[in-house]
């Protein structure tokens, strides 16, 4: 490793973008052979694509690029908001609620911290969305419900043509995460590599797939994600009729479809979360929200003063480095004179 030909493979075996093909031919690797050095391979940071072609590319990857459930959302909500416009249709009571002198409410959900239920939902409103506004049917046997049952019971005729609703959804993610017990953070790391499988295998999720590759999400997402990560045996015990060869064999392919990028940057994980929060504002699912209590008011108030305290602790530090190291160079200091 870190040389020029051991980190790199052929260019026939590169991942190749979505509908990037006449914006990849400047990109072209040059594989020609020369007697003296033999076939010439890039480096892999050589062969990385521009910034502007990556972002469009890959928004799993990029935090400046938008999240691809977000902008098919759009379409319906501009469509909702319309139809009421048109229809005089009233908004209903208001079911937020606004702090006042007397009563301060906070949101219980946070980047670093989001609420389990609320969390769940947004990430099964934005597959909902994935499906009813995908492009097309491009899907691959190893997703195939029909070819890999998840159940003993006879799977409809007609199943790859009826869009599931977002309540059949929620349910099917909702007992993986209770019964696996697992966190709302898992839940959004889920959404990234569902939507990077879906821009790496230029496939779509619909209704002849949709389980298979959630199922195969929140199995890499528990596994990246949870210090205890839940096997695969043990998704046996929740889906009583698939085999542990079954899911075995799809978390393989799943991860070699993402070409084993399972790094979820920071930037790129905070992005999805609030675009998950956009999300639920557009569809008026509210996130809770508590009356702030004297005992929660307190613990703000002892986190407030500890980060206050660390910051003063790092500033002087900070000087006492900058002290030592005028002491090591040895430069002595002496009054101005002036004349």
């Amino acid at each position: 490793m870190g040389n020029t030909v051991s980190c790199c493979v052929s260019p026939s075996g590169s991942p190749k973008l979505p509908r990037q093909a006449d914006r990849l031919e400047d990109y072209q690797i040059n594989t020609d052979l020369s007697d003296d050095t033999g076939p010439y391979l890039q480096h892999i940071s050589d062969r990385e694509l521009p910034d502007d072609l990556a972002l469009e590319s890959n928004p799993s990857d990029h935090a400046r690029a938008s999240t691809i459930f977000l902008s098919k959302s759009q379409t319906d909500v501009r469509d909702k908001r319309k139809s009421n416009h048109i229809n005089h249709v009233s908004p209903g009571p208001l079911s937020k609620k606004y702090s006042s002198c007397s009563t301060i409410f906070i949101d219980d959900s946070t980047v670093s911290q989001p609420n389990l239920k609320s969390t769940i939902k947004c990430v099964t409103l934005a597959i909902y969305y994935h499906i009813k506004n995908r492009d097309s049917d491009r899907s691959l046997d190893i997703f195939d419900e029909k070819k890999h049952p998840l159940s003993r019971e006879q799977v409809p005729d007609d199943y790859s043509r009826t869009d599931p609703e977002h309540k059949l959804i929620y349910r099917f993610v909702r007992t993986l995460f209770s019964a696996a017990q697992l966190t709302a953070e898992c839940a959004i790391v889920t959404l990234v590599y569902l939507e990077r499988l879906l821009t790496y295998a230029e496939m779509d999720i619909c209704p002849s797939n949709w389980k298979r590759i959630v199922l195969g999400a929140i199995l890499l997402a528990s596994k990246v994600w949870d210090d205890q990560a839940v096997w695969n045996v043990d998704y046996c015990q929740i889906l009583k009729d698939i085999t542990v060869e079954d899911m075995n064999e799809m978390e393989r392919h799943f991860l070699e479809l993402l070409q084993f990028n399972i790094n979820v940057p920071a930037s790129v994980y905070a992005k999805y979360y609030f675009d998950l929060r956009s999300l639920a504002d557009d569809n008026n699912l509210s996130f809770p929200l508590e009356p702030l209590s004297n005992e929660r008011a307190q613990k703000l108030e002892a986190i407030s003063r500890l980060c206050e305290d660390k910051y003063k602790d790092l500033s002087r530090a900070a000087m006492r480095r900058s002290f030592s190291a005028d002491n090591l160079v040895g430069i002595r200091r002496s009054n101005a004179v002036l004349s």
